[in-house]
Protein backbone atom coordinates (compact mmCIF):
# COMPACT_ATOMS: atom_id res chain seq x y z
CA UNK A 1 0.00 0.00 0.00
CA UNK A 2 1.56 3.45 -0.70
CA UNK A 3 2.00 5.96 1.95
CA UNK A 4 -0.13 9.07 2.37
CA UNK A 5 1.25 11.92 0.10
CA UNK A 6 2.96 15.21 1.28
CA UNK A 7 0.77 16.98 -0.54
CA UNK A 8 -1.88 17.21 -2.50
CA UNK A 9 -2.27 16.85 -6.26
CA UNK A 10 -2.15 20.58 -7.88
CA UNK A 11 -5.47 20.13 -9.21
CA UNK A 12 -7.29 19.27 -6.27
CA UNK A 13 -8.62 22.77 -5.32
CA UNK A 14 -9.77 22.52 -8.72
CA UNK A 15 -11.82 19.50 -8.32
CA UNK A 16 -12.90 20.99 -4.92
CA UNK A 17 -14.20 23.99 -6.52
CA UNK A 18 -16.31 22.13 -9.19
CA UNK A 19 -17.12 19.57 -6.88
CA UNK A 20 -18.49 22.43 -4.63
CA UNK A 21 -20.34 23.48 -7.70
CA UNK A 22 -22.01 20.44 -8.69
CA UNK A 23 -22.38 19.25 -5.20
CA UNK A 24 -25.08 22.81 -4.57
CA UNK A 25 -27.39 21.91 -7.60
CA UNK A 26 -30.09 19.70 -6.70
CA UNK A 27 -30.90 19.17 -10.42
CA UNK A 28 -27.18 17.09 -10.36
CA UNK A 29 -26.76 16.03 -6.53
CA UNK A 30 -29.06 15.41 -3.75
CA UNK A 31 -27.98 15.76 -0.35
CA UNK A 32 -25.13 12.96 0.33
CA UNK A 33 -25.46 11.65 -3.25
CA UNK A 34 -23.03 12.07 -5.80
CA UNK A 35 -19.08 11.81 -5.76
CA UNK A 36 -16.45 13.00 -7.28
CA UNK A 37 -12.44 11.28 -7.81
CA UNK A 38 -9.19 12.53 -8.51
CA UNK A 39 -5.68 9.90 -9.09
CA UNK A 40 -2.63 10.57 -8.63
CA UNK A 41 0.41 7.55 -8.70
CA UNK A 42 -1.16 4.68 -6.66
CA UNK A 43 -3.47 7.03 -5.18
CA UNK A 44 -6.99 7.77 -5.91
CA UNK A 45 -8.80 10.82 -3.90
CA UNK A 46 -12.47 10.19 -3.59
CA UNK A 47 -15.16 11.80 -1.80
CA UNK A 48 -16.04 10.33 1.26
CA UNK A 49 -19.21 8.48 2.29
CA UNK A 50 -22.10 10.45 4.03
CA UNK A 51 -20.59 13.87 3.26
CA UNK A 52 -21.94 16.71 0.72
CA UNK A 53 -20.16 18.00 -2.66
CA UNK A 54 -21.50 21.06 -1.70
CA UNK A 55 -19.32 20.93 1.21
CA UNK A 56 -15.83 20.86 -0.40
CA UNK A 57 -14.83 23.89 -0.07
CA UNK A 58 -15.32 24.12 3.67
CA UNK A 59 -14.76 20.71 4.83
CA UNK A 60 -12.27 18.03 4.41
CA UNK A 61 -14.55 15.61 2.73
CA UNK A 62 -12.22 13.89 0.53
CA UNK A 63 -10.09 10.61 1.70
CA UNK A 64 -7.04 8.84 0.36
CA UNK A 65 -7.30 5.23 -0.80
CA UNK A 66 -5.19 2.83 -2.17
CA UNK A 67 -5.64 2.82 -5.86
CA UNK A 68 -3.77 -0.78 -6.88
CA UNK A 69 -5.07 -2.42 -4.83
CA UNK A 70 -8.96 -1.75 -5.26
CA UNK A 71 -8.12 -2.61 -8.74
CA UNK A 72 -6.46 -6.03 -7.52
CA UNK A 73 -9.40 -6.93 -5.61
CA UNK A 74 -12.23 -5.96 -7.82
CA UNK A 75 -10.32 -8.26 -10.42
CA UNK A 76 -9.93 -11.21 -8.28
CA UNK A 77 -13.76 -11.03 -7.08
CA UNK A 78 -12.91 -10.27 -3.73
CA UNK A 79 -15.37 -9.53 -1.92
CA UNK A 80 -13.49 -6.88 0.36
CA UNK A 81 -13.40 -4.54 -3.09
CA UNK A 82 -17.35 -4.03 -1.45
CA UNK A 83 -15.49 -2.87 2.14
CA UNK A 84 -13.74 0.77 0.68
CA UNK A 85 -12.28 1.49 3.87
CA UNK A 86 -10.52 -1.36 3.83
CA UNK A 87 -8.28 0.86 1.28
CA UNK A 88 -7.91 3.44 3.25
CA UNK A 89 -4.14 4.97 3.48
CA UNK A 90 -4.65 6.53 6.37
CA UNK A 91 -5.14 4.09 9.17
CA UNK A 92 -6.43 6.98 11.56
CA UNK A 93 -8.83 8.72 9.10
CA UNK A 94 -12.39 7.83 10.97
CA UNK A 95 -14.70 8.89 7.65
CA UNK A 96 -15.02 6.58 4.79
CA UNK A 97 -14.25 6.25 1.61
CA UNK A 98 -17.83 6.80 -1.28
CA UNK A 99 -19.62 3.56 -1.56
CA UNK A 100 -18.78 4.13 -5.54
CA UNK A 101 -14.97 3.62 -5.19
CA UNK A 102 -14.59 0.42 -6.69
CA UNK A 103 -16.80 2.18 -9.84
CA UNK A 104 -14.17 5.04 -9.83
CA UNK A 105 -11.15 2.90 -9.80
CA UNK A 106 -12.06 0.86 -12.93
CA UNK A 107 -11.64 3.94 -15.00
CA UNK A 108 -7.85 4.83 -16.42
CA UNK A 109 -8.47 8.59 -16.67
CA UNK A 110 -7.64 10.63 -13.79
CA UNK A 111 -10.86 12.28 -12.94
CA UNK A 112 -14.51 10.82 -12.12
CA UNK A 113 -17.45 12.30 -11.54
CA UNK A 114 -20.52 10.49 -10.24
CA UNK A 115 -23.78 13.21 -10.32
CA UNK A 116 -27.57 11.66 -9.94
CA UNK A 117 -28.50 13.92 -12.60
CA UNK A 118 -32.64 14.81 -12.57
CA UNK A 119 -32.36 14.90 -16.41
CA UNK A 120 -30.29 12.07 -16.59
CA UNK A 121 -32.95 9.72 -14.16
CA UNK A 122 -35.78 10.50 -16.22
CA UNK A 123 -34.20 9.34 -19.13
CA UNK A 124 -33.10 6.10 -17.18
CA UNK A 125 -35.73 5.08 -15.84
CA UNK A 126 -38.21 3.85 -18.57
CA UNK A 127 -37.93 1.09 -20.49
CA UNK A 128 -37.32 2.92 -23.97
CA UNK A 129 -34.06 4.66 -22.21
CA UNK A 130 -31.76 3.53 -24.56
CA UNK A 131 -33.72 5.05 -27.79
CA UNK A 132 -33.95 7.98 -26.26
CA UNK A 133 -30.35 8.39 -25.27
CA UNK A 134 -29.44 7.50 -28.66
CA UNK A 135 -31.08 10.80 -30.16
CA UNK A 136 -29.55 12.91 -27.47
CA UNK A 137 -25.95 11.76 -26.86
CA UNK A 138 -24.98 11.29 -30.35
CA UNK A 139 -21.87 11.75 -31.29
CA UNK A 140 -20.42 11.38 -27.53
CA UNK A 141 -18.41 8.50 -26.52
CA UNK A 142 -21.15 6.77 -24.24
CA UNK A 143 -22.38 3.84 -22.88
CA UNK A 144 -25.83 2.57 -21.06
CA UNK A 145 -25.04 0.10 -18.16
CA UNK A 146 -27.78 -2.38 -16.33
CA UNK A 147 -28.86 -1.50 -12.84
CA UNK A 148 -26.59 -2.64 -10.07
CA UNK A 149 -26.40 -2.39 -6.41
CA UNK A 150 -23.89 0.30 -5.89
CA UNK A 151 -20.10 -0.59 -5.35
CA UNK A 152 -18.08 -3.80 -6.49
CA UNK A 153 -21.47 -5.30 -8.53
CA UNK A 154 -21.84 -1.93 -10.14
CA UNK A 155 -18.13 -1.66 -10.61
CA UNK A 156 -18.35 -5.19 -12.23
CA UNK A 157 -21.10 -4.41 -14.55
CA UNK A 158 -19.73 -1.17 -15.64
CA UNK A 159 -16.57 -2.51 -16.11
CA UNK A 160 -18.21 -5.42 -18.67
CA UNK A 161 -19.70 -2.65 -20.75
CA UNK A 162 -16.85 -0.07 -21.33
CA UNK A 163 -15.13 0.67 -24.20
CA UNK A 164 -11.51 1.84 -24.78
CA UNK A 165 -12.95 5.46 -25.62
CA UNK A 166 -15.94 5.40 -23.45
CA UNK A 167 -16.15 8.55 -21.30
CA UNK A 168 -19.47 8.91 -21.05
CA UNK A 169 -21.62 6.11 -18.69
CA UNK A 170 -25.28 6.60 -17.98
CA UNK A 171 -26.32 4.39 -14.84
CA UNK A 172 -29.81 2.52 -15.59
CA UNK A 173 -31.97 3.80 -12.39
CA UNK A 174 -28.70 5.19 -10.60
CA UNK A 175 -27.34 8.51 -12.58
CA UNK A 176 -24.54 9.65 -14.53
CA UNK A 177 -20.88 9.27 -14.09
CA UNK A 178 -18.11 11.17 -16.80
CA UNK A 179 -14.80 10.53 -16.81
CA UNK A 180 -11.48 12.40 -18.02
CA UNK A 181 -7.82 13.41 -17.56
CA UNK A 182 -8.72 17.00 -16.16
CA UNK A 183 -11.22 18.45 -14.01
CA UNK A 184 -12.15 20.84 -16.23
CA UNK A 185 -12.99 18.38 -19.22
CA UNK A 186 -14.93 16.44 -16.71
CA UNK A 187 -17.04 19.20 -15.81
CA UNK A 188 -17.39 20.06 -19.44
CA UNK A 189 -18.85 16.82 -20.33
CA UNK A 190 -20.91 16.34 -17.38
CA UNK A 191 -22.54 20.04 -17.77
CA UNK A 192 -22.36 18.90 -21.79
CA UNK A 193 -24.65 15.33 -21.29
CA UNK A 194 -27.24 17.52 -18.33
CA UNK A 195 -27.86 20.27 -21.08
CA UNK A 196 -28.28 17.77 -24.04
CA UNK A 197 -30.94 15.59 -21.81
CA UNK A 198 -32.76 18.77 -20.24
CA UNK A 199 -36.34 18.24 -20.11
CA UNK A 200 -38.76 21.23 -18.87
CA UNK A 201 -41.33 19.96 -16.00
CA UNK A 202 -45.02 19.75 -16.84
CA UNK A 203 -47.02 22.79 -16.15
CA UNK A 204 -48.03 22.74 -12.49
CA UNK A 205 -51.46 22.25 -10.84
CA UNK A 206 -52.52 24.22 -7.78
CA UNK A 207 -52.63 22.27 -4.98
CA UNK A 208 -55.53 22.38 -2.29
CA UNK A 209 -53.41 23.75 0.43
CA UNK A 210 -56.47 24.78 2.91
CA UNK A 211 -56.79 20.66 2.73
CA UNK A 212 -53.86 19.71 3.22
CA UNK A 213 -53.69 21.85 6.62
CA UNK A 214 -56.62 20.07 7.94
CA UNK A 215 -55.58 17.06 7.72
CA UNK A 216 -51.99 18.22 8.82
CA UNK A 217 -53.58 19.64 12.32
CA UNK A 218 -51.97 17.87 15.27
CA UNK A 219 -50.13 14.96 13.05
CA UNK A 220 -46.61 14.96 12.60
CA UNK A 221 -46.94 16.63 8.96
CA UNK A 222 -46.84 19.80 7.63
CA UNK A 223 -46.70 21.31 4.30
CA UNK A 224 -43.26 20.71 2.18
CA UNK A 225 -41.57 24.10 1.09
CA UNK A 226 -40.76 22.64 -2.49
CA UNK A 227 -44.26 23.25 -3.62
CA UNK A 228 -43.62 21.35 -6.73
CA UNK A 229 -43.47 18.14 -4.83
CA UNK A 230 -47.31 18.29 -4.53
CA UNK A 231 -47.77 17.86 -8.13
CA UNK A 232 -47.03 13.98 -7.52
CA UNK A 233 -50.79 13.83 -5.81
CA UNK A 234 -52.30 15.74 -8.37
CA UNK A 235 -52.24 13.51 -11.37
CA UNK A 236 -53.52 9.66 -11.67
CA UNK A 237 -50.99 8.49 -13.66
CA UNK A 238 -48.14 10.38 -11.76
CA UNK A 239 -49.60 8.84 -8.32
CA UNK A 240 -49.77 5.43 -9.88
CA UNK A 241 -45.79 6.24 -11.44
CA UNK A 242 -44.44 7.39 -7.43
CA UNK A 243 -46.55 4.68 -6.06
CA UNK A 244 -45.81 1.39 -7.88
CA UNK A 245 -42.28 0.66 -6.60
CA UNK A 246 -38.93 2.61 -6.02
CA UNK A 247 -37.00 3.72 -9.57
CA UNK A 248 -33.70 4.89 -8.07
CA UNK A 249 -31.27 3.59 -4.57
CA UNK A 250 -30.79 6.70 -3.11
CA UNK A 251 -35.16 7.19 -3.11
CA UNK A 252 -35.04 3.85 -0.92
CA UNK A 253 -31.73 4.67 1.39
CA UNK A 254 -33.50 8.34 2.58
CA UNK A 255 -37.47 7.62 1.69
CA UNK A 256 -37.87 4.09 1.74
CA UNK A 257 -39.48 1.96 -1.13
CA UNK A 258 -42.00 3.89 -3.27
CA UNK A 259 -44.80 6.29 -1.98
CA UNK A 260 -47.20 6.02 0.17
CA UNK A 261 -50.75 7.47 -0.74
CA UNK A 262 -53.14 8.65 1.83
CA UNK A 263 -56.85 6.49 1.46
CA UNK A 264 -59.77 8.07 1.28
CA UNK A 265 -60.75 6.18 4.25
CA UNK A 266 -57.69 7.19 6.06
CA UNK A 267 -55.98 10.04 8.37
CA UNK A 268 -52.65 10.42 8.89
CA UNK A 269 -53.17 9.27 12.67
CA UNK A 270 -54.56 5.74 11.20
CA UNK A 271 -51.80 5.78 8.98
CA UNK A 272 -48.84 6.59 11.57
CA UNK A 273 -50.68 3.78 14.03
CA UNK A 274 -50.74 0.95 10.77
CA UNK A 275 -46.95 1.92 10.68
CA UNK A 276 -47.11 0.95 14.41
CA UNK A 277 -49.14 -2.57 13.81
CA UNK A 278 -46.91 -3.44 10.84
CA UNK A 279 -43.77 -3.12 12.21
CA UNK A 280 -42.79 -0.75 9.16
CA UNK A 281 -41.62 2.72 9.07
CA UNK A 282 -43.91 5.56 8.73
CA UNK A 283 -44.18 7.32 5.49
CA UNK A 284 -41.34 9.96 5.38
CA UNK A 285 -44.09 11.80 2.90
CA UNK A 286 -47.34 10.91 1.68
CA UNK A 287 -49.83 11.78 -1.58
CA UNK A 288 -53.12 13.15 -0.37
CA UNK A 289 -54.93 11.92 -3.71
CA UNK A 290 -55.98 15.73 -5.68
CA UNK A 291 -54.86 17.70 -2.60
CA UNK A 292 -50.88 17.47 -3.10
CA UNK A 293 -48.16 16.17 -0.17
CA UNK A 294 -47.72 16.59 3.48
CA UNK A 295 -44.11 15.74 4.91
CA UNK A 296 -42.97 14.78 8.58
CA UNK A 297 -41.72 17.64 11.02
CA UNK A 298 -38.44 15.15 11.53
CA UNK A 299 -37.35 14.57 8.45
CA UNK A 300 -34.47 14.34 7.66
CA UNK A 301 -32.45 16.50 4.83
CA UNK A 302 -31.43 13.49 2.82
CA UNK A 303 -35.26 12.50 2.88
CA UNK A 304 -36.43 16.10 1.90
CA UNK A 305 -33.95 16.19 -0.62
CA UNK A 306 -34.98 13.16 -2.36
CA UNK A 307 -38.66 13.65 -1.95
CA UNK A 308 -37.77 16.93 -4.26
CA UNK A 309 -35.89 14.69 -6.19
CA UNK A 310 -38.64 12.92 -7.06
CA UNK A 311 -40.97 15.41 -7.95
CA UNK A 312 -38.44 16.87 -10.35
CA UNK A 313 -37.78 12.94 -12.32
CA UNK A 314 -41.86 12.23 -12.47
CA UNK A 315 -42.55 16.15 -13.45
CA UNK A 316 -40.55 15.44 -16.44
CA UNK A 317 -41.68 11.77 -17.38
CA UNK A 318 -44.52 11.93 -19.62
CA UNK A 319 -48.09 10.19 -18.05
CA UNK A 320 -47.83 7.09 -20.26
CA UNK A 321 -44.34 6.42 -20.13
CA UNK A 322 -43.33 2.75 -19.18
CA UNK A 323 -40.95 2.78 -16.18
CA UNK A 324 -38.29 0.63 -14.72
CA UNK A 325 -38.74 -0.25 -10.94
CA UNK A 326 -36.22 -1.82 -8.56
CA UNK A 327 -37.10 -5.29 -7.83
CA UNK A 328 -38.31 -6.14 -4.28
CA UNK A 329 -34.63 -8.07 -3.96
CA UNK A 330 -33.09 -4.84 -4.78
CA UNK A 331 -34.96 -3.12 -2.71
CA UNK A 332 -34.36 -5.60 0.12
CA UNK A 333 -30.31 -5.72 -0.48
CA UNK A 334 -30.34 -1.71 -0.27
CA UNK A 335 -32.43 -1.59 3.14
CA UNK A 336 -30.56 -3.87 4.54
CA UNK A 337 -26.71 -2.70 3.34
CA UNK A 338 -24.02 -1.85 6.29
CA UNK A 339 -23.16 0.79 3.47
CA UNK A 340 -25.86 2.64 3.36
CA UNK A 341 -27.29 1.98 6.79
CA UNK A 342 -23.80 4.09 7.76
CA UNK A 343 -23.87 6.70 5.33
CA UNK A 344 -27.74 7.55 6.17
CA UNK A 345 -26.83 7.72 9.90
CA UNK A 346 -24.41 10.80 8.58
CA UNK A 347 -27.55 12.48 7.21
CA UNK A 348 -30.42 11.75 9.95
Amino acid sequence: MPSLPDNLPDDMATLKRVSADIGSDPMLVQSAGGNTSLKEGGVMWIKASGTLLADAMDKDIFVAVDLAGMRNSISKADPIADQPQHFLIDSEQMLRPSIETSLHAIFEQRVVMHVHCVHTLAHAIRQDAQRLLDDCLDGLDWVMVPYAKPGASLAKTAADALKPDTTIVVLANHGLLVAADSVEQAEADLRKVHERLAIFHAPATAPQLGELERLAAGSAYCLPEYSLVHQLALDTDRIRQAATGSLYPDHVIFCGVAVTVLGADENLQTLEQMSVDSNKPVPVFVLVRGAGVLVRHDASSGALALMRCLADVLTRVPSDAQLVYLSDDQNAELLSWDAEKYRQSLNA
